[in-house]
This record gives structure tokens, C-alpha cells and sequence, in this order.
């Protein structure tokens, strides 16, 4: 009982960090004069993306002063005795933010635990605990049971980053078998997923802040997420949410 009062009132923490990172982002969002900069790894930050995060590890700091924190713009804040983290990411699609897109989201969640996806330019928010199920909007939301892949809609992110990973023959292959193709990419395609608008989504090159929030949301759908290689891990580097019927075909396909 105590432990399900407390991933609870976890849950209501992150919340209100998702309603607070809506403010900040949505102040930026379009403005002429966001400051934006390219870091080492030659992707784009932007002073929204630092202010979100920073303002995240400030709060966290203060009602979780125990638990660690890694997160995209800031990395690890580790606690010689946490047994719990949360993971980060302020802006998830912040080349799409920056160009004025509105598909951008803050990615929030307590490792394995709970997670809050939100899209405030979308007017959509997801959410979950484990065990509890998943939400958006305050509405319960379930995979898809598509269970052919020649009826399936697939989402994936650059085809580039398959060519990373020598698997472009195969993934054209595979969404060849498919009904149909988007290339939404980033937390929106796996959260369609999540609400069965969609049946599988791979990402072949993401982050372990990309992917922990967007786990735990698939899986309480009664989907499945797991890398290329089929861990069920966040932290693998690549992450593929699908309806959970589909799933072992389609790893078998980009093997």
C-alpha cells in the first residue's frame, strides 16, 4: 500500500514538472528570438531545452533529494545512496521544436517506474504507472490487436540511421509488408503506438532518455518495447514499440 501511495504521489510530481516544462516550453516555442546552439555531438540545444531541465533538477532536488537524476542537456546527477532515478528528457524532437513544428514533447520518468510524456503544442499528454496501465489525456489507452504486419502501419525515424546500422535492406523490406508507412519518428510515433493508431515504431540510433519514459507507456498499453536486439531495456540504444503481437516478427525481420 505504502508503495503504490508513493509511485502515486511520483506520479503527481512529474505531472506537475510536465505542466510546469508546458509553460517554458510553449513561451519559447515559435519565438524569433530562441537562442539555439549545436553541441559537441553536432545536434541542436536550444536555451528552452536548458531551461526545462534545469528548472526539472531544481524541483527534483527539492521533493526528491534522495534520488538520482540523469538527463539529455545536464547528464548524471548520481546519490551515493539512491536507489531510485529519474531520467530526462527536456525536449525530445528539438530540431522539430526549433523550426517552429509543434510535434515536440517533455519526456519524464522515475526509472522502470512511472513515466509522463508532454506534448503541450499537440494538447496531448500520456502517462503511467507500472502495473497501473496507461493514459492520455486522462483516458485509458491500449495497443492495437493488428496481428498480421501486412495490415500494419509502421513509423520509424531517418532512414540514415538505419544505414548505421547496416539494416536498410531490411527495414525497406519490412515496410514493404506493411499497409502503410509514416515517418513521424522521435516519442510521437511510439506514443501512437501506446494508443493503437499505429502498430510498430523503430528508432535504430536513440538515447536512454529517449526511450525509459516511452517504455513504460507502450508496456502499460499492452504493447511491447524493446531494442533491435530484443531487450526489454531502455538504455540498449535503440528502441521498437510495437502492439506486443507483432513484436518477434518484426525483430526477426531486421536480424
Amino acid at each position: 500500500m505504502l508503495t503504490c501511495r508513493r509511485l502515486n504521489e511520483d506520479l503527481a510530481l512529474a505531472l506537475s514538472l510536465a505542466d510546469a516544462a508546458d509553460a517554458i516550453t510553449m513561451r519559447y516555442f515559435q519565438s524569433a528570438s530562441l537562442s539555439v546552439r549545436t553541441k559537441s555531438d553536432r545536434t541542436p540545444v536550444s536555451e528552452a531545452d536548458e531551461a526545462v531541465e534545469t528548472m526539472i533538477r531544481e524541483t527534483l532536488g527539492r521533493e526528491r533529494p534522495d534520488d538520482a537524476i540523469i538527463g539529455e542537456e545536464f547528464g548524471a546527477l548520481k546519490r551515493a545512496a539512491a536507489q531510485r532515478r529519474w531520467i530526462i528528457d527536456p525536449i525530445d524532437a528539438t530540431k522539430n521544436y526549433i523550426r517552429g513544428v509543434p510535434v515536440f514533447g517533455t519526456l519524464i520518468a522515475l526509472e522502470n517506474e512511472v513515466a509522463v510524456v508532454s506534448a503541450p503544442a499537440l494538447q496531448r499528454r500520456w502517462s503511467a504507472v507500472r502495473g497501473h496501465g496507461a493514459y492520455c489525456n486522462g483516458r485509458r489507452i491500449h495497443a492495437s490487436r493488428i496481428d498480421r504486419i501486412e495490415d500494419a502501419t509502421i513509423s520509424y525515424d531517418s532512414i540514415h540511421d538505419f544505414d548505421k546500422h547496416g539494416a536498410t535492406d531490411k527495414f525497406v523490406k519490412l515496410v514493404r509488408r506493411c499497409a502503410r508507412s509514416r515517418a513521424f519518428g522521435d516519442f510521437w510515433a511510439h506514443m501512437l503506438v501506446a494508443e493503437g493508431g499505429f502498430d510498430i515504431a523503430i528508432e535504430p540510433q536513440v538515447a536512454h532518455w529517449d526511450m525509459a519514459a516511452i517504455q513504460i507507456i507502450v508496456d502499460e498499453a499492452g504493447g511491447r518495447f524493446t531494442s533491435l536486439g530484443g531487450e526489454a531495456r531502455a538504455d540498449a540504444g535503440s528502441g521498437v514499440s510495437t502492439n506486443g503481437i507483432l513484436h518477434d516478427e518484426v525483430l526477426r525481420s531486421l536480424r
